[in-house]
């Protein structure tokens, strides 16, 4: 069942483990993605980008992937995210296709504007019982900056985190303590006592890890030990979901039925959802 996002950050923060959020940019990721949460009989946070809204024509997406939940989850949980909403344009759009959570990223910008645009989304958003993420740090990826980067200074700052949160009320936090999107060469150990800091100082707020499809068993364990509460993958799925594209275009080029070849996709991406799941819930 479609269900708050913020409900299932809190069930996880409460109860001592993570979910994921993942995306989906078609129907077959988005079956895998529910079915997995399904056959482990976990919640999980289904999230869509401006790009992918753009790309599959806004309200198609939305009603498609609306419609997985309903079909495929039964009684389970299910949350719908926009991830990285980068304006309170693209957000009301979000909101108003239905999308009952949305991320307005401005960590690009400044303080005073990050503050000043997050809390203009909040003031939107909130009225409507729509949940609001922020991100305030450099969770980098390629192409934006060097892959050598001075992570301290791009890192998130634990009293500006703080400061942040109290000027704009938001539900949940995105940080960076050494995390990177898509191949962006990560920090080579996260900073661990960034993430100590950070969750002091916001012991009230789900703090959510971007760039988590590559974050192994002690990495994840004690982040969650820190706070986070939420691991966003994407990369992972995509890799999963074109490596068998590939394996058939190469392999096994005479299949004209593009319905064998999509079904073998999402088998892979379901497998890979289901280790995430079992990674982020079942914490030794």
């Amino acid at each position: 069942m479609l269900a708050s996002v913020k409900d299932i950050l809190w069930e996880a923060k409460n109860n001592g483990y993570a979910v994921g959020a993942f995306n989906a940019s078609n129907m077959e990721v988005a079956q895998a993605i529910i079915r997995a949460a399904a056959k482990k009989k976990c919640p999980a946070i289904i999230q869509v980008t401006e790009k992918t809204l753009s790309y599959a024509g806004d309200s198609v997406i939305v009603e498609v992937i609306k419609a997985v939940i309903e079909k495929e989850s039964g009684s389970l949980p299910i949350g719908f995210h926009l991830d990285h909403g980068r304006s309170l344009e693209v957000v009301a759009r979000a909101i108003e296709l239905g999308i009952t959570s949305v991320m307005i990223d401005a960590s690009r910008s400044d303080l005073q504007d990050n503050i000043a645009i997050t809390k203009r989304v909040v003031d939107f958003a909130h009225p409507k019982k729509v949940a609001v993420q922020a991100e305030i740090g450099n969770v980098p990826r390629l192409g934006e900056i060097d892959q050598n980067p001075n992570w301290d200074k791009i890192m998130t700052d634990p009293l500006e985190a703080k400061w942040l949160v109290e000027e704009t009320g938001v539900d949940a936090l995105a940080i960076g303590i050494g995390n990177a999107h898509d191949f962006f060469r990560e920090r080579p150990e996260p900073d661990w006592e960034r993430l100590d800091s950070i969750h002091k100082l916001l012991p009230d707020i789900p703090l959510i890890l971007h760039g988590a499809s590559d974050w192994v068993n002690h990495k994840v364990v004690e982040a969650v030990k820190r706070g986070v509460v939420c691991f966003n993958v994407d990369t992972d799925l995509r890799i999963a979901f074109n490596t068998t594209l590939c394996q058939f275009t190469h392999d096994k080029c005479d299949i004209l039925d593009p319905r064998k070849i999509l079904a073998e996709a999402r088998d892979a991406v379901q497998k890979v959802v289901e280790k995430k799941i079992d990674l982020f819930r079942n914490l030794k």
